[in-house]
């Protein structure tokens, strides 16, 4: 798959929490989708949508800092704007298989003035 192709589909993954749409995330992820975090160690990816997707309701945008493909994975460091003007930064590892997401690593950053 082209490069493009898999930075564009990691900016609508990132658009859909934009925009609330949730049936575009889950058109991008792989059935057997895995999540990593911090406070979320391998979780599928009923509780990803459980534990991750209410917070789409908490975000006005994603300025994309960086967005690197590397093999099978896109790294994206982006800062986000809260709805309550509020600001963080943090680097996710995407891995894909073809053109969906299988597994995303969270590496929380830190809160911006």
């Amino acid at each position: 798959m082209p490069t493009a192709d898999r930075l564009q589909i990691a900016r609508e993954c990132y658009g859909a929490y934009e925009s609330g749409d949730r049936s575009v995330v889950e058109r991008l992820l792989t059935d057997d989708f895995t999540f990593y975090s911090p406070a979320d160690v391998g979780i599928d990816r009923a509780r990803y949508f459980e534990r991750c997707w209410p917070n789409a309701q908490l975000i006005e945008r994603f300025e994309f800092k960086r967005l690197i493909e590397q093999g099978d994975e896109v790294v994206v460091t982006y800062e986000s704007t809260r709805t309550d003007g509020s600001r963080f930064r943090n680097t996710e590892v995407l891995a894909f298989d073809g053109d969906k997401i299988r597994k995303a690593e969270v590496y929380f950053g830190w809160d911006l003035e």
